[in-house]
């Protein structure tokens, strides 16, 4: 089985030569760089030469919480699909790491082929501050103002002035059921197939995603959920994830404290780890794996 791991980064080059390392020659890779990251060329001319099928873009700058993200996770699909042996993709950040080896991964998707894992709930959703309709209702300019930089409260001050003017966005989405989860994903190359062609057959759909907060975490969700793909998708993202604050972080950096949590996990990836303080449990694990 074929497979393309999608990585949307930013830096810790080292990372992603592990992650790559991990795979067999059956997985490619497509790894989008912010493109205000401080990664340099030549680091990224070194991914390339490490006798891997990948690719590279840089194409967007990618705020936190900005649309450019999913149009960037975009882009690497469309790009992944190109590749007409590809059976699954699965989308991850520079901050994740695999938990099974490449056997496993074959392993688990032929015994559950043509099934989508991402995770999904319907809007409005008690998970989410406001029922989650604050993402979409009102204009978040996280792509014009960097949310964690020195002015990112103006983000929260101009959405408090839309609720006091009483500007609110028209929910249009064609009868559509609005969903929301989690960023990740593993997706069979004819559930990203279906999305890609969605978007040509409906070109100002992804325009209706611009301002809104984190619409990665809406899209996937919304367009799978009201498809054919809807009967086939698990709501399991099949990633390990502590949601707690932990090293510095939310969801928690992880730690050689997690390692016998990792070890017993039936997931396909975790994540977060960050250098210096996951390096001790990235060791275990190679180990283990």
């Amino acid at each position: 089985m074929n497979q393309a791991i999608l990585i949307t980064a930013y830096k810790n080059i080292n990372h992603l030569r592990e992650i790559m390392n991990h795979f067999d020659d059956n997985f490619s890779f497509y790894i989008h760089i912010d493109e205000k990251s401080t990664i340099s060329e030549n680091d990224l001319q070194s991914l390339k030469n490490q006798n891997k099928r990948v690719f590279i873009s840089r194409d967007f700058v990618t705020n936190w919480g900005g649309v450019n993200h999913l149009k960037c996770s975009l882009l690497l699909m469309n790009e992944a699909l190109k590749d007409k042996n590809i059976d699954y993709l699965h989308l991850i950040s520079g901050h994740d790491f695999p938990l099974k080896s490449s056997a496993y991964f074959n392993t688990f998707l032929n015994e559950n082929k043509g099934k989508q894992f991402l995770e999904f709930f319907s809007l409005p959703t008690k998970i989410w501050a406001n029922g989650g309709l604050d993402r979409l209702q009102y204009y978040n300019l996280y792509d014009t103002i960097n949310a964690k930089g020195k002015y990112g409260w103006l983000i929260h001050k101009l959405i408090a002035y839309q609720k006091k003017l009483g500007i609110k966005r028209n929910l249009n989405f064609e009868n559509q059921q609005l969903h929301g989860g989690s960023t990740w994903w593993t997706l069979s190359k004819d559930c990203c197939s279906y999305i890609s062609d969605f978007l040509k057959e409906n070109p100002l759909y992804l325009k209706r995603f611009n301002y809104t907060f984190c619409a990665e975490e809406l899209f996937f969700q919304t367009v799978i959920l009201n498809s054919p793909f809807k009967e086939q998708a698990v709501n399991d993202n099949l990633r390990h994830i502590v949601w707690e604050f932990k090293n510095g972080n939310v969801p928690a950096n992880l730690d050689e404290t997690d390692f016998s949590d990792l070890k017993k996990s039936a997931h396909l990836f975790a994540r977060r780890f960050e250098y210096p303080v996951s390096e001790g449990v990235l060791k275990m694990l190679k180990e283990n794996i």
